[in-house]
């Protein structure tokens, strides 16, 4: 196999810059190309981090492309001395997830002088034990790779920590309130109590120039021969008894004598599980209020025609309920993986949470049915391009979400579409949803 000339280009770009940002869709190849700069720059000790489920895929990749069979590497994942062995063992390339970098600084004596962070959007946060962790040990790396496809998912405030961490703060600013001041003002207040800033006027064009030198973007849809992608909504209806449950909970935060809403977030959950056809009461059992998002899905599935249907749950009693009518299997593992993209699972359940990074499985089918929506739209996308992306052997992708009608899915439907995920999104949607 070749590399295409953007990942090309890609690699070039990590070679001449110490410091690197390479934005890059799902499917254009992040792992190969990091790997081939690190190949081509004779690197010796760099540290990967990564989700834990995408670990295997970079040994995977140095396996499967010829040109990447000298690199040594060792997976660091499991148990502490699992972990620890791994780490001791001689290779360019170790590979580590990034939910024990806190424990990696803590305990191993730091010897990376090349870090790639692979989802460098999970290190935005920086008041997580894993940034500050990370942050301890930054001013021994020598060249560091920051990798994601969603750089900004919940908006322009995320890029602060991701380019901390890859800058040392040069450009955005040492400090996240120093960042704020400069770029943003009061959104969403109460007196002086400020809940959400927004982007000042010509914030994200100043923040883009700041950024640009070290930052390299590219689109899957401007470099790739994409599968033509169909966004198909599947709506449902809800009794008249049904939808009045809906709103009793809606109105009054309390359905019956056993569940109840504390606040607006809680509402909004409750009323994201009721949308599916069950919610969990305050013993944590599940009461069941429909079953029409089950009977579309099966109407879905006959009409697949014993094809491969993928669905993406949210909620445990989701899955619960998917398997008690229709069986299915969980992709969450590597052999579930393998049958899936083998042919061998029609019904594939996957939640995108545990799958949505690194995982492949284009090979497997063409169609998801999201039977209930997440408000990340980083795991949303994320998902959605696990088939739809390079290597996908149908022409078309068809995404089908089932909306249940008149409720706060049709707000969470609305968001994904504007690509405005945002808490404050979120809670405007359950303001809207209080107000009908």
């Amino acid at each position: 196999m070749e590399l295409h000339d953007y990942q090309k280009y890609a690699v070039k770009f990590i070679k001449e810059h110490s410091q690197s940002a390479l934005l890059l869709d799902c499917g254009c190849g992040k792992t190969v190309i990091a790997l081939t700069a690190i190949r081509e720059l004779v690197e010796k000790r760099v540290l990967v981090i990564c989700p834990v489920r995408v670990a295997q895929v970079w040994a995977d990749d140095i396996e499967k492309w010829e040109h990447l069979h000298g690199l040594k590497y060792a997976v660091a994942v499991g148990s502490a001395t699992e972990r620890r062995a791994a780490l001791e063992r001689e290779a360019d390339i170790h590979i580590i997830n990034r939910d024990v970098i806190p424990w990696l600084v803590s305990n191993v004596r730091w010897k990376w002088d090349v870090v790639v962070i692979d989802e460098l959007s999970s290190f935005k946060n920086g008041k997580t034990k894993r940034f500050k962790a990370l942050m301890r040990v930054r001013p021994y790396v020598k060249r560091v790779v920051g990798l994601t496809g969603t750089p900004s998912s919940n908006g322009l405030m995320d890029l602060w920590g991701e380019y901390r961490l890859i800058d040392l703060g040069e450009r955005l600013g040492r400090f996240i309130g120093q960042y704020r001041q400069k770029y943003f003002e009061p959104d969403k207040t109460n007196g002086v109590i400020i809940y959400s800033y927004k982007p000042k006027p010509g914030a994200e064009k100043r923040i883009c120039e700041k950024i640009e030198d070290i930052t390299l973007s590219m689109r899957s849809t401007e470099l790739l021969k994409m599968p033509e992608l169909i966004s198909v909504p599947y709506e449902v209806r809800l009794s008249w008894e049904e939808r009045g449950k809906y709103d009793e909970l809606r109105r009054e935060l309390v359905l019956g004598e056993d569940i109840t809403a504390s606040n607006a977030a809680a509402l909004c959950v409750k009323l994201s599980q009721m949308a599916n056809g069950a919610v969990y009461d305050d013993s944590g059992k599940v009461k069941e209020i429909h079953s029409r998002k089950l009977d579309a899905l099966e109407d879905i599935i006959e009409a697949q025609g014993g094809k491969p249907l993928l669905v993406a749950y949210w909620y445990r009693h989701d899955l619960e309920r998917i398997t008690a009518r229709f069986g299915g299997q969980r992709i969450s593992s590597a052999e579930a993986i393998r049958k899936w993209n083998a042919g061998e699972i029609p019904l594939g359940l996957i939640h995108p949470a545990s799958a949505g990074h690194g995982v492949n499985l284009q090979a497997g089918g063409n169609t998801l049915v999201w039977y209930g929506l997440t408000w990340s739209l980083e795991l949303y996308m994320q998902t959605n391009a696990r088939l739809w992306r390079q290597g996908q052997k149908s022409g078309t992708v068809v995404i089908m979400h089932i909306v249940s009608k008149g409720t706060i899915d049709e707000e969470m439907q609305k968001a994904l579409a504007r690509k405005e995920v945002t808490q404050e999104g979120l809670k405007e949607a359950v303001k809207k949803c209080m107000r009908t």
